[in-house]
């Protein structure tokens, strides 16, 4: 099994270290902000302050990230986001009003740093080993946020907000340091004016419309978001609380069930599967659709099934779900990451992070009033419904394209 090299390395261990710090983050803040304002309404605002922004500016970030130097995008938006924070710790902006300016300051930095690094990163392993770099990625990641939460309520509870973002800046600072010495050249190219900005959004949008490939690989990955997103935001942790009736350590160890089998997955692709992944990618849709059904017996007003009978079959559920998911979800990225040119990443992939973000959203606005209306099982039964019916017509008409087959030349007109 060849290297995946030094770069590589570089950049995922950088990014493991923002991402535990990050997550020390975003599990402090709210704290605190409850701490002071006992409001769910100004928690709110900071989840509307992180998103709208990005939102907004994830367009533009595209251009960016395709226009100038990438390496110089990522190193010097960790530094400044590491300095924006010592600074917030240095002169006390903790007030809830500082915070929040803060905090869309930081969603806003959050879509160039993106924006450069998704157009980087496929650069630096060569395109048979994606699959492998990206499940080492996705597996760090799942580890940062299994202990990035422990970790920051720990650090909260003994030193506060402040001693929070500091460890935040701080391993904003360690990325930046891991990532200045990643080898990587791109020629930059400046914008001159408003309607250069323009002419690269509507050719990023010409170009994902006019390549087949990528469109069957696009519109699949949107619509499988739009029917997982709400599942995975609103009713599963509605139907463990509220539905079950399970306590905060047995939601908590369900909850923990699906980033294990999430972590087991990316082990086996980076460790056996590798690129033959994407082969199967129905069967693990099919496993996928075959495990949701006892968890929508399970909270069906019909089941005679034992509430701690019931706990055990959903972490074993949720080990199975994990793993599937991340089975499915590399192999589809590795296959975006292939089919867009260097030139086009970093516009073709902010798009997709603007319509993948908007379904969480929609989600939250039609499933929350469905579940009050019709319960939270028949809701589910619908979404499965929706999910089997995307399967289906993809399976019949597109399965040689997300079985990780290559594009043709004609695929490409």
């Amino acid at each position: 099994m060849p290297a995946l090299g030094r770069d590589f390395w570089l950049f995922a261990i950088g990014r493991f270290i923002s991402q535990v710090g990050w997550a020390v983050q975003e599990v402090a803040l709210p704290l605190y902000v409850l701490d002071v304002t006992h409001s769910a309404k100004i928690m709110t605002l900071f989840v509307l302050a992180d998103l709208i922004p990005s939102l907004l500016t994830m367009p533009i970030a595209g251009v960016i990230g395709d226009r100038y130097n990438r390496k110089a995008l990522m190193v010097g938006l960790d530094l400044a986001r590491g300095a924006l924070l010592f600074g917030v710790v240095a002169f006390n902006f903790l007030g809830i009003k500082e915070l929040l300016a803060v905090q869309v300051v930081l969603a806003i930095m959050s879509s160039f740093f993106s924006a450069g690094t998704s157009a980087m990163y496929p650069d630096l392993v060569r395109q048979e080993d994606l699959e492998r770099a990206n499940s080492i990625v996705m597996s760090a990641g799942i580890v940062a946020r299994l202990i990035g939460p422990a970790l920051g309520g720990f650090i909260y509870a003994f030193g506060g907000i402040k001693l929070a973002i500091l460890v935040n800046a701080v391993s904003f600072f360690g990325s930046g340091l891991f990532e200045v010495f990643i080898r990587y050249e791109w020629k930059s190219r400046k914008i001159e004016n408003l309607s250069e900005v323009i002419e690269d959004l509507v050719e990023g949008i010409r170009f994902i419309r006019s390549n087949r490939y990528l469109m069957v690989l696009v519109t699949f990955a949107l619509a499988m978001n739009a029917f997982g997103n709400p599942f995975g935001a609103v009713i599963w942790p509605y139907s463990l609380r509220e539905v079950l009736k399970f306590s905060s350590q047995q939601f908590g160890i369900v909850e923990s069930s699906f980033m294990l089998g999430a972590l087991l997955g990316n082990v086996l692709i980076a460790a056996i599967l590798g690129r033959k992944t994407g082969r199967h990618i129905f069967k693990l849709m099919l496993v996928n659709g075959m495990l949701l059904l006892p968890f929508i017996w399970i909270i069906s007003p019909y089941s005679t099934i034992p509430r701690d009978i019931a706990f055990y079959i959903l972490i074993g559920m949720g080990i199975g779900m994990g793993m599937s998911n991340a089975m499915i979800n590399v192999p589809i990225n590795s296959n975006l990451q292939r089919a867009v040119p260097t030139e086009f990443r970093g516009r073709v992939f902010s798009a997709l992070g603007v319509l993948a973000n908007l379904t969480v959203p929609i989600g939250l606005v039609v499933v929350g009033p469905l579940i009050d209306h019709l319960g939270a099982w028949k809701v589910s039964a619908l979404l499965w419904i929706g999910m089997g019916a995307v399967m289906l017509y993809y399976w019949l008409l597109h399965r040689d394209v997300l079985t990780n087959h290559e594009p043709s030349p004609q695929e490409h007109q």
